[in-house]
């Protein structure tokens, strides 16, 4: 009888190490918040690349149109099965904060009626479709490549991301 009651009592200890060390794994993976709660939503940096003429000047002060002007912003985003669809979908959002508009970050997205239908990569060509029924990603030569660099330089942070193309081909045209 006291090799049951021992036998019990180890298997006890046992169970309650084995849901201890996973309650620590889990609040070391972020699954349990601080209050408790658990945590079903992983999350991850990302960069959103919007714009700094400031930062895109020639000797004379010149606006150069070029990608030199690019600005990094960090954003706080949910791991899920479509990263850089989700990137360029908060990109053309053109949700900037007080901060970065103070410092002198501009964006003019969000286009109307400009929406990110699809993305394929393969064999590191990203092929991103549009719908842009309003024509808003036409215009003049520095805007527009602008608004390409934003979106190529948002899609190039994930791996395995070597070019980036537009369809239909006719987006950010001048």
């Amino acid at each position: 009888m006291k090799k049951i009651i021992f036998l019990v009592l180890v298997v006890g200890i046992l169970i309650a190490g084995w849901a201890v060390w996973q309650n620590c794994l889990e609040r070391d993976n972020g699954l349990i918040l601080e209050n408790g709660q658990i945590n079903n939503e992983q999350t991850r940096q990302i960069s959103l690349y919007y714009y700094n003429p400031e930062n895109d000047k020639d000797e004379s002060g010149n606006i150069m149109c070029s990608p030199a002007g690019l600005v990094a912003v960090e954003r706080e985003v949910a791991v899920t099965q479509t990263p850089i669809q989700d990137a360029v979908n908060l990109l053309i959002k053109g949700e900037l904060t007080d901060e970065e508009i103070a410092a002198g970050i501009t964006t003019e997205f969000p286009l109307a009626g400009l929406e990110l239908k699809g993305a394929n990569l393969a064999d590191g060509v990203l092929t991103l479709e549009f719908a842009d029924p309003q024509n808003k990603t036409g215009g003049g030569s520095c805007r527009v490549g602008i608004l390409r660099a934003q979106i190529e330089a948002t899609a190039k942070q994930f791996e395995g991301v070597g070019d980036a193309r537009f369809i239909p081909e006719e987006l950010f045209q001048p």
